[in-house]
Formats: structure tokens, C-alpha cells, sequence
């Protein structure tokens, strides 16, 4: 770049978030961002291409402690998971116009300190917005939940809620390829079609149109749930429970009912997971990135070879980054919400 310096918009968080997050809670700020890195640093100066919007990021908003990464200060830009395109580069592992996926601010330009969290994109014949959905954190967060912490066996019953969503649609395909009957819950008729149309599930309902989630689980697995894969929490946790079968196990990816409360509440029926033997077991993504490299070169030959599909939801431009976060939260979204800030 001939400048010295560029024109940086950033989405700035304006304070501690309580209830529902809303666009409004977020400002669009324009500063100058020098070219340049600190002398001795092994800094990134990055180009964001893509933004993720995930979930998780809510825990970042409030006053009190993420179970995932450091929480955000207002004032200051959000950050979260991104692919971006190297400027400038101090660190040894990276160079002018690699491509690279990890933590980002949610800005035009980004200086990350020490390459910390960046991973070197690799394969460049899929989609670029792919490495923050099906190749990079939901992706692999499916895989290692399902394959690794539920250990599946053909023919077995699975349950995955938000199943439209950036991992439940990937869980979904990964069981039946496994050769296990899936269904999924979502919030509208359309990500009900996508599931049963698009995606291979072998049935969908969704729970708005559902007064009794414990007989309508009843009602698709007369049989029982030998493996749920849970992604909201609340209500949906306990008709699960009474549903499971003994010797169950649930894979706790997140809970997304419980977001947004003040205060937690209970699972009234939690002595299930004594009496039906059931495993429950939480995780973090963060634990499992040394499986990375065997997941990428799996999924991606997965994504080649046609056999599986991947639904992404993509906002245009940083200034509609805001309200696609929000949408979340309101079940706007249909798969995996990513924010395009520029073309390559």
C-alpha cells in the first residue's frame, strides 16, 4: 500500500449488555490505523475479509466472567473469529498476503498481537467464509463433540437442537453418514425444510409449534434418544432427559436459551442422569485444537466428494455486522451467520 496509513471502521461495543442484545447496543466508529507493526514485536497486521458471528460472543458482553475468551470492554472493538488477509507481518510463520483464520477485532483492519490464535489457511479451493463455519471453529466443534465425546455407533437414535444452525447442521450430516437416524429441532418452517431438504436429516420439527416438547420428542423416538447434541439448554434440556435412553450420552456444546437471563435456573428433572446412567459432558473448543489438522483434511474431502453441504447466512459489509449478531438471538438466520467485510 502506498499510504502511510489507513481509513479503520470498527464495531465498537457501547456498554454492558442486559436482556436480548440489539443492534443499537453496538456503534460504528472510523479511526487511522498507521502501516506499520512495533519494532521487535512478531505482530500481524491483517486485512479482515469475513467476520463470524457466534453465540458465544454474548457472555462477552456482560460484567462478568466468559466461559470462552476474555469478555469485551465497552468502548472498544468487539473481536471474535475472522479470516483475513496478511499486510504486514513481524511474526516468522506468516507473510504479506497470506491468508490466515483466527481471533480478529471486528474491523476493517486488525493488528493481532503475536499472531496470537492464527492459523495459516491452507486450501484455498473452498469458499473462504468456509474457515469460520465447516473448516474452521463450528466445524470442528461438531466434529469433536459428536465423533469424540459421544462415540456413535450405527443405528442409534440422535437428537440435536438449533440443528439449522452453524454446528447442529454439521452434526446432523456427520450422524447420518455414521448411519444413525437424526433429528433436528429449529425455530421456523424454512429451517425445518432445510433440515429434511438441504441437509439429509431424517426429520424436523419446529419447537414455536410445539406445547409439549417432552411428547413431541415421544412422538419422533418412540424408542428413546441414545445421543443428543445440545445446543440450547432450559426446556429442551429436560424433555431430553425424560426421553433419553439409559446409558445415553449428551454432548453440551451450549445452551442458547440461557444467554441472554440475568439469572440461571435449574433442570428440574436432573436425577434422570442417575437413573438412566446418562453422560453428560460439557467442553470447550479451545481443548481440542491440536485436532485441527486431521479435521480439515477430512471434512474438506467430505465437502469435495459431495457428501456433505454446508448453509451459510452472509451479511454484507461492517456496518450491518451489528444487526446480524442481533438476529441470532432472534433466529433470523438461516445457517451459519458470517459477515463479509471485503472481497479478497
Amino acid at each position: 500500500m502506498a499510504s502511510s496509513e489507513v481509513n479503520n471502521k470498527q464495531v465498537i461495543l457501547k456498554d454492558y449488555i442486559t436482556g436480548m442484545p440489539k443492534a443499537s447496543h453496538m456503534s460504528l466508529k472510523s479511526t487511522k490505523l498507521p502501516l506499520q507493526l512495533k519494532d521487535g514485536s512478531q505482530d500481524v497486521l491483517a486485512k479482515n475479509l469475513y467476520l463470524s458471528c457466534d453465540p458465544y460472543m454474548r457472555g462477552c458482553m456482560r460484567n462478568f466472567p466468559s466461559y470462552f475468551t476474555p469478555i469485551f470492554t465497552p468502548g472498544l472493538v468487539i473481536n471474535g473469529y475472522g479470516v483475513a488477509k496478511v499486510v504486514i507481518s513481524n511474526h516468522p510463520d506468516f507473510k504479506e498476503d497470506d491468508l490466515v483464520m483466527g481471533i480478529t477485532g471486528w474491523e476493517e483492519y486488525s493488528i493481532i498481537p503475536g499472531g496470537n490464535q492464527l492459523q495459516k489457511i491452507k486450501y484455498t479451493d473452498m469458499p473462504l467464509s468456509y474457515y469460520l463455519g465447516i473448516l474452521g471453529m463450528p466445524g470442528l466443534t461438531a466434529y469433536v463433540g459428536f465423533y469424540d465425546l459421544t462415540s456413535p455407533k450405527a443405528g442409534e437414535k440422535v437428537f440435536i437442537s438449533a440443528a439449522s444452525g452453524a454446528v447442529g447442521q454439521i452434526v446432523g450430516q456427520f450422524a447420518k453418514m455414521h448411519g444413525c437416524y437424526v433429528v433436528g429441532s429449529a425455530g421456523s418452517k424454512d429451517k425445518v425444510e432445510v433440515l429434511k431438504n438441504r441437509l439429509g436429516f431424517d426429520d424436523a420439527f419446529n419447537y414455536k409449534e410445539e406445547s409439549d416438547l417432552h411428547a413431541t420428542l415421544k412422538r419422533y423416538f418412540p424408542n428413546g434418544i441414545d445421543i443428543y447434541f445440545e445446543n440450547v439448554g432450559g426446556e429442551m434440556l429436560e424433555a431430553v432427559l425424560e426421553n433419553m435412553n439409559h446409558h445415553g450420552r449428551i454432548a453440551a456444546c451450549g445452551m442458547i436459551s440461557e444467554y441472554n437471563r440475568e439469572e440461571g435456573r435449574g433442570v428440574r428433572n436432573i436425577s434422570r442422569v442417575i437413573s438412566k446412567r446418562i453422560n453428560i459432558r460439557g467442553f470447550i473448543i479451545n481443548d481440542y485444537w491440536h485436532m485441527y489438522p486431521q479435521f480439515v483434511e477430512k471434512v474438506r474431502s467430505y465437502i469435495k466428494e459431495g457428501k456433505i453441504v454446508y448453509v451459510e447466512d452472509i451479511a454484507d459489509g461492517l456496518e450491518n455486522a451489528p444487526a446480524a449478531f442481533a438476529g441470532l438471538f432472534e433466529g433470523k438466520n438461516i445457517g451459519k451467520q458470517v459477515v463479509r467485510v471485503c472481497d479478497e
